[in-house]
């Protein structure tokens, strides 16, 4: 075939605005001689939100694309997030000792010349701080529901790392509004048929109110349906169920007791009997569910488990119930289609991964298209990166669940017993019993999660790596007991100096941000 010079995009929503996006402001679409972009979503056919939370890999998108974060900010119903705090996770509620630990989105502190900390942390000099606690002063800013920066600051910088929690339907909303200024062709239609040529290549897709679209390269943005790649190309899938147990869903809007209740900036996720709940707060409300699993509860336990947690406050909402299975299919490439989003696989929304999954795939898209049009050997790298990048991600939501100490239910002492464990992740924890997690156990390009996302999930589900055979080895033990000190420090004045997260996601919405824009 020749050079791609139309691509169209089946399905919007989040993985098919944001791919649009990407792809439009990469190929400067709005120019006659570029690659054109167009994309066709069914006016019948809702959207179904990847989530509610995202990774901070979304500011650099958003800054790439050309999106000023005051308009997403106030278009999207947005608030900051600084990382997770994880309740009940390590032992059940009642239980003696910690019941919470963090997963910050800052990495741990590390000066020019200082030694790396989480060595140090292992062997004591920390005292009895979290670890989190320890290397970060995020931990504490997040507990004193601060924001990450301050209105003066320029767009999408700050001293801490953040990401963000959104309406989903208002995040699509606003996405499409910025693809069409960046030339992306909007096209109304259901595709009721895909066409196949004798190659077994896709030649057209057929909808019922625009007739028949073609492009040179096709983007399956369709959801769980997946349309092109399963339905017309057969693109098996791959389930996780077997490590992942959670496949529903039950989930409420609720709003605020009073319209000037605090903010948390980061994610609350409170682990349960057969799963656990998110709590995300919006400008207007919160956002809860409880992740669950059919094999371990029923939905109407599930949504009392929900309402319990709620409280009053759930009193006159219907809940929404959505079904899903984790998995993938390792094939997300095939001839000339690629399946972005929800088509190409699901990942549970434990760490919102799902954003950050449809961002590396427009990213890989933009960036691997050859110019001559020869679509093979690009199919098969995207595949091999994409398909890693799953499975790894599938070990970091497992680590979750398989440290815990928890054994008050069936569903927690399946996600301990070692058959449920995939062998890399065994392989890796083995390994961590008797040295810290390392920059070298980590192939970038395939890992979402950087190493101090490992450790933050490891130490704070207490688990025990054993340095103390190596002490010789970390001579500056009292040059880290200073830099724990130094933390502790700055991270009182961070506290005193970073804004009330209401206060700033209100100045943000009603002034924008003082700085010049990094878009």
């Amino acid at each position: 075939m020749g050079a791609v010079r139309n691509i169209l995009i089946v399905g919007g929503g989040t993985a098919g605005w944001l791919s649009a996006c990407y792809l439009a402001r990469t190929f400067n679409s709005a120019s006659p001689q570029s690659i054109q972009i167009t994309l066709v979503e069914s006016a019948d056919i809702g959207i179904l939100g990847v989530g509610e939370g995202t990774f901070p890999s979304l500011r650099g998108t958003l800054a790439a694309i050309g999106m000023d974060e005051a308009h997403f900010v106030r278009g999207a119903n947005a608030t900051f997030k600084q990382g997770i705090r994880f309740v009940d996770w390590a032992r059940p509620r009642g239980s003696p000792g910690a019941n919470h630990y963090f997963h910050p989105f800052s990495l741990p502190s590390q000066q020019g010349d200082g030694p790396e900390l989480l060595p140090y942390w292992l062997l004591g000099a920390a005292g009895e701080a979290p670890f989190a606690q320890a290397v970060t002063m995020q931990a504490s800013v997040i507990d004193a529901k601060r924001g990450p920066k301050r209105v003066g600051d320029k767009p999408y910088q700050a001293r801490l790392n953040y990401a963000y929690h959104f309406d989903a339907m208002k995040f699509a909303a606003v996405l499409a509004e910025h693809g069409r200024s960046l030339g992306v062709r909007h096209v109304i239609a259901t595709v009721d048929n895909v066409e196949l040529d004798e190659s077994g290549a896709i030649a057209r897709v057929i909808t019922r109110e625009a007739g028949a679209l073609t492009a040179d390269l096709y983007v399956d943005c369709s959801g769980f349906r997946a349309a092109l790649i399963g339905q017309a190309l057969g693109a098996k899938f791959r389930s996780a169920k077997d490590v992942l147990f959670v496949d529903r869903a039950v989930a409420m809007q609720v709003p605020y007791a009073k319209p000037d209740a605090p903010i948390p900036s980061s994610t609350i996720s409170t682990a349960h009997e057969a799963g656990w709940t998110w709590d995300i707060g919006l400008q207007q409300r919160r956002g809860i569910g409880y992740v669950y699993s059919t094999q371990h509860t029923d939905d109407a336990r599930a949504e009392q488990v929900l309402r319990d947690y709620i409280g009053p406050a759930s009193e006159g909402l219907t809940p929404r119930m959505l079904k899903f299975e984790a998995g993938h299919r390792p094939q997300q490439w095939i001839a000339n289609c690629v399946a972005v989003g929800l088509s190409a696989g699901f990942v549970e929304p434990l760490e919102s991964t799902g954003i950050g999954l449809i961002e590396m795939a427009a990213y890989l898209i933009a960036h691997l298209l050859p110019a001559d049009g020869e679509l093979q050997r690009t199919a098969q790298l995207f595949n091999r990166l994409m398909d890693e990048r799953f499975l790894r991600i599938f070990d970091f939501i497992k680590m979750h669940y398989c440290l815990s100490q928890r054994r008050d239910s069936p569903f927690w002492v399946d996600n301990t017993a070692a058959a449920s464990v995939p062998e890399s992740l065994r392989d890796r924890l083995a390994l961590w019993r008797c040295r810290a997690p390392h920059r070298l156990d980590f192939v970038t390009d395939t890992e979402m999660f950087l190493p101090a996302s490992w450790q933050y999930i490891l130490y704070g589900m207490e688990f025990k790596t054993d340095l103390e055979p190596m002490r010789s080895a970390y001579p500056l033990i009292e040059r880290a007991r200073q830099e724990f000190a130094t933390i502790r420090n700055v991270a009182a004045h961070a506290v005193a100096d970073l804004p009330d997260h209401r206060a700033l996601i209100e100045q943000v919405c009603t002034h924008g941000f003082a700085g010049k824009s990094a878009a």
